[in-house]
């Protein structure tokens, strides 16, 4: 039995995962993690009720770690492996970061779990990752000429660079507001609201007055993210071309011939705004290297249990060794 636990900033998801080929579940639960002191609170309610024997646990997190310990990035939480280990009482205790997780979960998804934004052309090699939640995640795969190798880096938190005198103007707003303005201030949850009101107040365009009365009622993010009125409307168009620009960077960086794919829970949600010409168009605008850009797939990961899933088949894998 493996426990597998995918930890964000806006979530806590841990399940008891007895086969992780067959995806077979014993027991998961979905938490709302500022409700909670600490992982150790979470995870000794969850395993209130179970008597098995766990093998080992695995932790996907968002945020670096470093010697197995993490000071999670969008939570007020420390969490160490070692600590983990003695609270739950299971020898082995694997922390990994969030994004990393989600790249050991590849290899477990259907192909009906992946939607193709660019088929591009069959190569082995490398592969990566962009993931826009909560925060901005990437991760590579190291491609080994027989099996891929994922692993962590903080991509996310790169400095913008802004490629049209909107993107700079959006710059220059984010940098009265943040200082410095990272990929994450302009590709997540939280960079969706901020564009909104870039929009908004530098009059690009005008905020509709039922979209106005839905973000004091809902999770601004969302609504903003349906597209329904000409500002958030804007808005999304210019966070797709900026999530196009990124992906491009990134298999440029990792040299992913053997393509990227995007994780997070934004993606499969704005797929109308991917499929469009913005996305694609931004993603090849690297010049000389747009030949290569175009030979690489670009896939959306569909399966919101993704990282769990990774989470398991690392602790699996690690566990046997």
């Amino acid at each position: 039995m493996i426990l597998a636990g995918d930890i964000g900033g806006t979530k806590t998801h841990l399940a008891l995962i007895e086969d992780v080929e067959k995806r077979k579940i014993i027991q998961e639960k979905k938490y709302i993690s500022r409700d909670y002191s600490s992982l150790e609170e979470i995870g000794k309610q969850f395993l209130s009720s179970y008597t098995g024997k766990i093998k080992a646990a695995c932790f996907g997190i968002a945020g670096p770690i470093v010697n197995q310990v993490c000071r999670a990035t969008n939570l007020s939480w420390v969490i160490d492996g070692s600590k983990l280990s003695q609270c739950f009482q299971i020898r082995d205790v694997f922390l990994i970061n969030d994004v990393e997780a989600n790249a050991w979960g590849i290899s477990c998804l259907y192909p009906q779990e992946l939607a193709c934004l660019h088929e591009g052309v069959f190569n082995p090699g490398n592969q990566a990752l962009v993931s826009a939640g909560t925060g901005l995640g990437e991760a590579g795969l190291y491609w080994d000429g027989k099996k891929h190798h994922p692993f962590a880096c903080e991509g996310g938190h790169c400095s913008f660079a802004p490629s049209s005198e909107e993107e700079v103007e959006l710059w220059r707003y984010l940098k009265k507001k943040y200082n410095h303005v990272s990929y994450e201030r302009v590709l997540s949850g939280m960079a969706i609201r901020d564009i909104y009101q870039f929009i908004i107040e530098m009059k690009k365009e005008k905020e509709s007055s039922e979209t106005k009365e839905r973000i004091k009622k809902e999770d601004a993010g969302k609504v903003i993210a349906e597209g329904i009125c000409p500002a958030s409307r804007r808005t999304m168009e210019l966070f797709t071309s900026v999530y196009g620009a990124e992906v491009g960077n990134v298999a440029l960086k990792f040299f992913a011939v053997g393509g990227v794919f995007l994780g997070g829970g934004i993606a499969p949600k704005i797929l109308s705004f991917l499929q469009s010409d913005i996305f694609m168009k931004s993603y090849l605008d690297k010049g000389r290297f747009d030949r290569l850009l175009s030979t690489i797939s670009v896939r959306v990961i569909l399966n919101e249990n993704t990282a769990l899933l990774g989470a398991a088949r690392y602790g699996q894998e690690k566990n046997s060794l």
